[in-house]
């Protein structure tokens, strides 16, 4: 059964669009879901591709050290020795993980005009009669698209080395560091379609500040998802169509609906 758009092209506050509904909307349009299974395989691919240089260059860097153990023939060297198995261990695990991100933010900058376009696409399904179509998909916007990804991505770094700081901090800090993860997530899925209006990073910003509540319900599920180990990279790659759907579609309806308040109250003046 299809489910029911919500009811909001001539209401003065925005109705929530509900997770379900958006992937309703998405698998009903064999456009949003084609495009949506390309993207996620060229997102799957860089990642891989680029996981797989980082890692060798790693390798390459750190290569002498990680081949040669210290000699563990006396009670010093066998300390050495184990510091040195304990430290391979450790610089195994965090570069594949910082590989993994870094694969990741290059896939995500590079893949950010396929999802623009993925957004305004659903937003011009979505808002039918109402579509402002106020920026064409032009070369330059394609470009203009890459940029604001690789400025969104120089951001999510920011925020990541600020996390590592705050996180010190007990109990305060970790609700802290997953609320900038929650927002800095609502920024990621936003810039799609404010990109499409020419809005500035400072001013998605303000909008994330303006529209805290809905920001934060569009942020929470990607942030748990990235909480997950290894499998972040690869379960937010599969989600990111969707929720950049579901990003769209809310705030697509937040903005008509600003747009009809204002005109109600230049209506009453």
């Amino acid at each position: 059964m299809i489910q029911k758009q919500p009811k909001q092209q001539h209401a003065h506050y925005a109705e929530w669009v509900p997770l379900s509904y958006s992937l309703s909307f998405m698998l009903r349009r064999k456009k949003l879901l084609g495009w949506s299974f390309l993207i996620v395989l060229i997102t799957l691919v860089l990642t891989w591709v680029g996981y797989l240089v980082t890692i060798d260059f790693m390798d390459d860097f750190t290569g002498h050290f990680m081949s040669t153990p210290p000699a563990a023939d006396t009670i010093w060297g066998w300390i050495k020795h184990a510091g040195w198995v304990g430290g391979s261990w450790m610089f195994l695990l965090v570069s594949r993980i910082v590989a993994f991100y870094l694969s990741f933010l290059l896939a995500y900058s590079l893949t950010t005009p396929g999802y623009a376009f993925l957004s305004t696409a659903a937003e011009k399904l979505y808002a039918g009669d109402h579509f402002d179509p106020d920026a064409s998909f032009t070369v330059l916007s394609f470009f203009a698209d890459i940029l604001e990804g690789i400025k969104i991505a120089f951001f999510g770094i920011l925020v990541t080395i600020v996390a590592l700081f705050v996180n010190f901090i007990p109990i305060v800090g970790q609700l802290a560091v997953f609320l900038m993860y929650s927002y800095y997530s609502a920024l990621m899925f936003i810039d799609y379609p404010a990109s499409r209006r020419h809005w500035s990073l400072r001013k998605k910003i303000s909008w994330l500040r303006t529209n805290s509540s809905p920001s934060f319900r569009l942020g929470v599920l990607p942030a748990l998802v990235s909480m997950i180990p290894l499998v972040n990279i690869f379960a937010i790659a599969l989600l990111f169509p969707l929720l950049t759907i579901h990003a769209t579609l809310n705030f697509s309806a937040i903005e008509r609906a600003h747009k009809n308040k204002s005109l109600k109250f230049k209506g009453d003046m």
